[in-house]
């Protein structure tokens, strides 16, 4: 079924599914000069001057990627909806107290996942992504408790037997436990209410191929960022389910400076809201949407 927005007040609204849409329409909040778009659409359109939109039939609908953004009070064609950049914006305040509550919860072990729901469900609101408004989180936390408590399980039997071989294969659990909840978080992305559909495709061999290099690259001091920027790379080609594809512009000498700053400043304490703001801008500023098959 396709979804269709609408601009009420300069602002987009939106997505709603055909059959809800239609009763907008019954009810005049959608009229014949309300700008509209849909999937398959170049741009904002006047609902009037669709076919069979207003008084009947469904419009031609063809699949495409997500609506056009508002730019100046206006609305604009394909041209925005097909890349840009995401944007991170928190309070200081509010990332303050939360890091808190987040930091002394998990002292105490079992609340852990309840509160990593909670906390992702707020970063993520702070995520602004082009043509995604309204982001949201919708994951809850029984669905990862057995992962966790599993993982608590395991690390406790090793940490009682004391056997190495035992000691690597926990890490390697722990890489493949990252994997599941990496999926499980890219999964549950939606947008003003309702799933994005997206789904990451990387596989388990290749996302504990990864992790290895990065440890083993810490060894070279400064070789981690470089592994760094390639990993999220790798993993944000892997994330399907829209017509435009996730690229990440950042460079390891990007990451390798700022993470040196980052370090210094973070042993002051005091700055550490400001420069985990700091970070999080930049490696949203890095990450871009663009059409797939355009490079």
């Amino acid at each position: 079924m396709a979804s269709w927005f609408y601009a009420s007040e300069g602002k987009q609204q939106g997505p709603y599914p055909e059959g809800q849409f239609r009763d907008l329409i019954t009810q005049g909040v959608v009229r014949g000069d309300t700008l509209v778009w849909s999937e398959g659409m170049a741009g904002w359109q006047k609902a009037a001057e669709i076919p069979g939109l207003i008084g009947g039939g469904a419009p031609p609908i063809t699949p495409a990627g997500g609506p056009p953004m508002m730019g100046g009070g206006g609305y604009t064609g394909a041209g925005s909806a097909a890349g840009g950049s995401l944007s991170v914006d928190f309070g200081i305040l509010d990332f303050t107290w939360r890091t808190l509550v987040m930091l002394i919860g998990s002292c105490f072990i079992i609340p852990i996942p309840w509160l990593f729901v909670w906390y992702t469900q707020w970063i993520v609101s702070c995520v602004r992504v082009p043509g995604r408004p309204n982001l949201s989180f919708t994951g809850t936390a029984m669905a990862i408790v057995p992962w966790f408590f599993g993982f608590i399980v395991l690390a406790i039997v090793v940490g009682y037997t004391g056997i190495q071989i035992l000691s690597t294969a926990l890490y390697i659990a722990q890489i493949v436990l990252y994997w599941m909840l990496l999926k499980w978080m890219v999964a549950n992305i939606a947008s003003n209410g309702q799933p994005v559909g997206l789904s990451f495709t990387g596989s388990v061999l290749g996302y504990i191929g990864w992790n290895l290099l990065f440890a083993i690259s810490i060894i070279t001091i400064i070789g981690w960022a470089w592994v760094a920027a390639a990993q999220l790379g790798w993993v944000y080609r892997n994330i399907q389910g829209t017509r435009r594809e996730i690229i990440f512009r950042g460079s390891g000498l990007g990451i390798l400076w700022r993470g040196i700053v980052a370090a210094i400043l973070c042993g002051f304490i005091i700055p550490i809201p400001w420069v985990y703001r700091w970070i999080m801008n930049w490696f949203a500023s890095q990450t871009e949407l663009a059409p797939r098959g355009s490079l």
